[in-house]
């Protein structure tokens, strides 16, 4: 392995520019695949359209990530994240143009159920954690922690703005300058990412010798498995059903939109501060206490109804512990399994996450229709939250001075 004095400095000037091009290209994707919700009643009156079938791209979308994610994974490896991040702007670009001049139902499907889909699979947290990591020896966690935080910033920056522009432009405008923001920012990354490029050690076994590596690590499966949980109790159970449960609980939908904004912005801090501590903390305790602290804030939700400051104090707690699971499983992966092999990685666990968030989300509705009621919901996620924390505890601490290997470990 090359000596990491060969390699450009880990607060080289270049190294963090692409932090902040990947925070910036996370903001731009992530707030176009959440505007999806904002401006739904408006195409119901507009076109005329069922939220069902509006919501149905939605799903078509996730399901394109979902599938897109270890296929971006494995290019990434190969690749480097030049391509996959360039190219997913521009794809997010040509799906908002086609959105923006819209008047047919295939044409919604073609442009955010697909075009942008393939986007948002591949300008996502597992390819930038991964171009990021290949950049920082030290700082490494922190870097990744700014970076991912980026797909937060998107939701509690540019959403706001595009609801205030939205009655007063119109929603078409809207989606032409998000067109705009993607295809200028494409060049913008093409030119930052070299460095990650440069660093690129792309894996010489064939995929399906990589894959048996996966399959074989105890450690790759305690990772996959407690995304799979991270999912179903974030994007699955609070993104789809936080909401509806608070007007439930008899609160308006503005106060539960606060307590949303609320959440998004210490999600944000969450994730930095996640980063800097995966730096200098036992990663493995680091990510249990996470899932821990998640899990009881579940309980809080048991109570809001009673209880308005308890949706605020939720909404703090649960934004703090909320995507900064990334940074530090990020770290686990390149230590534990290498980065020539860490894109594949991160891929197939951002399918479990995706594949989690969709059961999270069927579920908490099919419960609610049973129960009339969300607490086997947050009950459920409780259990889910505190069982990854387990999975976790069992992943050893290998760090080094010298910071992650560039091989694969052996297989256990």
């Amino acid at each position: 392995m090359a000596s990491p004095s060969h390699h450009p400095s880990p607060a080289s000037f270049q190294a963090w520019l692409l932090v902040a091009v990947s925070f910036v290209a996370l903001s731009v994707t992530m707030s176009t695949r959440a505007s999806l919700g904002l401006v739904m009643p408006v195409w119901a009156d507009a076109f005329g359209w069922s939220r069902g079938f509006i919501s149905s791209g939605g799903a078509l979308a996730l399901v394109v990530v979902a599938i897109l994610s270890p296929v971006a994974g494995n290019l990434v490896d190969r690749y480097g994240p030049r391509p996959l991040l360039t190219g997913g702007l521009v794809s997010v670009g040509l799906g908002m143009v086609v959105i923006s001049t819209m008047d047919r139902p295939w044409l919604f499907l073609l442009g955010f159920g697909v075009l942008a889909a393939i986007g948002f699979g591949t300008v996502a947290n597992h390819v930038i954690s991964t171009a990021v990591s290949l950049v920082f020896d030290h700082n490494r966690g922190l870097a990744v922690g700014i970076a991912t935080a980026g797909s937060t910033a998107g939701q509690l920056l540019v959403i706001p703005v595009l609801a205030l522009f939205l009655g007063h432009v119109g929603w078409r405008p809207c989606f032409a300058a998000l067109a705009v923001a993607a295809l200028v920012l494409a060049p913008v990354a093409w030119l930052l990412t070299r460095p990650a490029t440069t660093r690129l050690r792309p894996p010489t076994e064939p995929l399906p010798q990589r894959l048996a590596l996966l399959a074989r690590s105890p450690v790759f499966h305690a990772l996959f498995w407690s995304f799979t949980v991270c999912g179903f109790t974030t994007s699955g159970v609070i993104e789809t059903h936080l909401l509806p449960y608070a007007v439930t609980c008899g609160y308006p939908p503005l106060n539960g939109a606060e307590a949303y904004g609320l959440l998004s912005a210490f999600n944000m801090i969450g994730m930095v501060t996640a980063g800097w501590l995966t730096d200098r903390w036992h990663r493995p305790r680091l990510l249990a206490t996470i899932y821990l602290m998640r899990g009881l804030s579940f309980i809080l939700l048991l109570f809001i109804a009673r209880d308005g400051t308890l949706l605020v104090v939720f909404a703090v707690m649960f934004g703090l512990f909320d995507f900064s699971t990334v940074p530090a499983t990020a770290s686990l992966v390149a230590a534990h399994l290498g980065l020539r092999i860490m894109g594949l990685a991160m891929g197939l666990i951002a399918a479990g996450h995706a594949l989690g968030a969709a059961a999270g989300a069927f579920l908490g509705g099919w419960l609610f229709d049973l129960f009339a009621r969300y607490d086997w919901v947050w009950l459920i996620s409780m259990g889910l939250a505190l069982s990854a924390a387990m999975m976790v505890l069992t992943i050893a601490e290998p760090r080094s001075p010298a910071g992650a290997r560039l091989a694969p470990a052996p297989a256990a």
